[in-house]
């Protein structure tokens, strides 16, 4: 027997013996090391084979104000910081932007690709998995305080804050290029604006009186025209209308006859008619479903679908069609373009071009660079971080060595509890049989 079975065993009457199990375990240490070692290799092992990750981080602050104020003075589109910050954020948490990064860089997502899955799998997994937007809370979002942060998980052999660093340019160059076209289109929107002022306001008063003439006659011109458009499709979807009514009928009369519901019936009388036996039962029936049409009988059907085949108009059975009816009586005269023909004193109406002209003129001596400017502060970029997130070696090994110990000196202890019971029946059996000779 090994020297485990040499050790004093623990009497339970009279406690547990702390110096005894001491000496147990420490007769037993090489064993209880063993499998300390045994565990730490293992947990050696799975840390050898288990691939590290990565993260890096980047944090993204409201620019200064006076980064913005070039825009905010061209009194046409107002940008504060903070706004300028939740439109990044915004841009780097849209699935479009970053698809549009991961598929215009392969090179870098290199290590997030696996094979035989697509390009928008891999990208699914690595948007899913990877990467992390933290945005400002949205009562300090007004705050200089608020801030962005985007976080990236990523494996050893990716280029983690080259990728994070990429993404958050593009992010930022996107918004950019989003600002930029949003202030093109109000620009020209605006000078458009002011040039059909001006060229109104230049001719005399009779021209642009009948220009304005023709355009409210034409605005009716248009409307009537739209009006008398509805007016046709109306009519063609209530004439649709009423012929898959007649389908749905013509299939409900024939389910109706092979099913023999002449009258109009429900499911539970339609049991009972098959049920000829059970004629002393009543049957109370609730249902929120709607009964199918056959269950209206052959006769209202074919009454309801003779009716329908027979009927010359549907405009009576759409209330739009006698509203359009009503505003086509209405574009018959303009009421204002009589009033304009019998004004007498005209002189009143004409309207001077000078703040029109000032206008102008300083929108297209607008110069805003969109490309220098500064949408916010890049408070922090992403660095190559010193070691992994995960796993976390030492707390990995030093748990399991130490879960090792733990189970070592259990089984050390159990196998010695074993064996002093064993010994104790075997003292037990021996005083018996003394005993009884």
């Amino acid at each position: 027997m090994s020297s485990i079975s040499r050790v004093p065993a623990v009497v339970p009457t009279e406690g547990v013996d702390f110096f005894v199990l001491f000496q147990v375990v420490r007769k037993q240490k090489k064993f209880i090391l063993g499998l300390t070692l045994f565990s730490g290799l293992l947990a050696s092992i799975y840390l050898f084979f288990t691939t590290p990750i990565y993260q890096v981080s980047s944090v993204l602050r409201p620019a200064a104000i006076n980064e913005l104020d070039a825009l905010n003075r061209s009194e046409i589109y107002k940008l504060p910081p903070s706004e300028a910050l939740l439109k990044v954020g915004a841009s780097l948490d849209s699935y479009e932007t970053r698809f549009s990064f991961f598929k215009s860089n392969p090179s870098l997502f290199q290590a997030f690709k696996r094979p035989g899955r697509t390009l928008e799998q891999n990208f699914e997994d690595f948007n899913r998995d990877s990467l992390n937007l933290i945005l400002p809370d949205p009562k300090k979002a007004d705050s200089l305080s608020a801030s962005v942060a985007l976080e990236l998980n990523y494996p050893k052999d990716a280029d983690g804050p080259a990728i994070l660093n990429g993404l958050v340019d593009y992010a930022i160059s996107a918004q950019r290029g989003q600002i930029a076209a949003d202030l093109k289109v109000i620009i020209n929107n605006r000078l458009n604006e002011l040039k059909e002022k001006i060229a109104a306001a230049r001719a005399n008063y009779d021209t642009e009186k009948e220009a304005k003439i023709a355009s409210l006659l034409e605005a009716d011109n248009l409307k009537r025209d739209h009006l008398q458009d509805e007016l046709k499709a109306l009519r063609l979807q209530l004439k649709t209308e009423r012929n898959d009514r007649i389908a749905q009928l013509s299939e409900a009369i024939d389910i109706a006859r092979s099913l023999g519901i002449q009258k109009p019936t429900t499911p539970s009388a339609l049991a009972e008619q098959s049920s000829p036996g059970s004629n002393n039962v009543m049957r109370t029936e609730v249902n929120n479903q709607q009964i199918p049409l056959y269950f209206m009988g052959v006769d209202a059907l074919e009454a309801e679908r003779k009716t329908l085949q027979q009927r010359k108009s549907d405009d009576f059975s759409e209330r739009r069609i006698a509203q359009i009816a009503k505003e086509l009586e209405l574009l018959k005269s303009n009421r204002e373009v009589e009033v304009m023909n019998q004004r007498k004193n005209e002189d009143i109406f004409l309207k001077g071009v000078q703040e029109l002209r000032a206008e102008v003129t300083r929108l297209r001596n607008l110069n805003i660079d969109i490309d220098k400017m500064k949408l916010v502060s890049i408070d922090r970029i992403a660095l190559e971080p010193s070691s992994p997130i995960k796993p976390k070696k030492a707390l990995i090994l030093l748990l399991s060595l130490l879960l090792g110990c733990i189970v070592g000196v259990i089984l050390v202890l159990s196998r010695n509890l074993f064996i002093v019971e064993l010994s104790r029946i075997e003292r037990r059996a021996r005083a018996k049989g003394a005993s009884d000779t």
